[in-house]
């Protein structure tokens, strides 16, 4: 029991120490910060320009009414921007890249990518520049690589879904991935 005695007054006269101490390590600190930084190194045949990772579409405000009617809202566009693109790998024995696709994939029915959320009877359709329907987890058709910078090009769309509508806010997280060949 004297031994347990003897470490918890040798711990606590530490700790009372440390605590003591603190407050002139703090002050010490006051002109300090801090940078985080983070990054990636791949061997792909394009970069995907930052703004372009991680994007938000604001749909907007549409009217129970006019989905009513029209079953759609305006289509929004979207983006995805390549850059630094080439053809050649810096791996050994592989070959050039020639072409690519991008796959889709969140939750989903059917033909639709669904939302949650407050507002019900609504989906999302997308579709590529060319007017193909993206299902989510199918690659979309294969395209050629262009060298330096490529602009892919997106259409989001809410409609209705055959169910009752009800209103309020949605929000749903689709994810893209490109594949090179």
């Amino acid at each position: 029991m004297k031994g347990w005695q003897k470490h918890c007054f040798s711990s606590c006269i530490t700790l009372g120490l440390f605590g003591i101490c603190l407050p002139v390590f703090a002050a010490s600190s006051q002109g300090w910060g801090k940078v985080s930084m983070y990054g990636e190194i791949v061997d792909t045949a394009c970069a995907i320009e930052t703004g372009s990772r991680d994007q938000t579409i604001d749909m907007g405000i549409i009217s129970l009414a006019t989905l009513k009617q029209l079953g759609k809202a305006p289509p929004k566009e979207f983006h995805i921007q390549l850059v630094d693109c080439r053809l050649e790998s810096y791996l050994p024995h592989k070959n050039e890249w020639q072409t690519f696709d991008v796959t889709f994939d969140g939750p989903s029915n059917g033909d639709f990518f669904t939302v949650s959320g407050e507002a019900k009877g609504v989906q999302l359709a997308l579709r590529d520049e060319y007017g193909t329907t993206v299902l989510a987890g199918k690659p979309l058709p294969r395209r050629e690589i262009s060298p330096d910078k490529m602009t892919l090009n997106y259409e989001l769309q809410l409609v209705t879904d055959n169910h009752q509508l009800k209103s309020g806010s949605y929000q749903t997280l689709l994810r893209f991935k490109i594949d090179y060949y």
